[in-house]
């Protein structure tokens, strides 16, 4: 999966950007108060964008 695909789904589920890590990007579902990592990385595994949105509380992307 691409990442900007990924990111957008992040977005239409309403995560937000909390901050810029030296590797990773931390995203935070301001509605749960969860935070996860995502790498930065132009393909990310569909395993680990799938762990991504359940560590958000968020619907699993396709």
């Amino acid at each position: 999966m691409k990442r900007h695909a990924l990111i957008a789904h992040l977005k239409n589920q309403g995560c937000e950007l909390d901050r810029e890590g030296s590797r990773h990007t931390i995203y935070v579902n301001p509605a749960v108060g969860a935070k996860a990592p995502v790498p930065r990385h132009a393909e990310i595994d569909n395993r680990l964008a799938r762990k991504i949105c359940q560590q958000l509380a968020i619907a699993p992307i396709r």
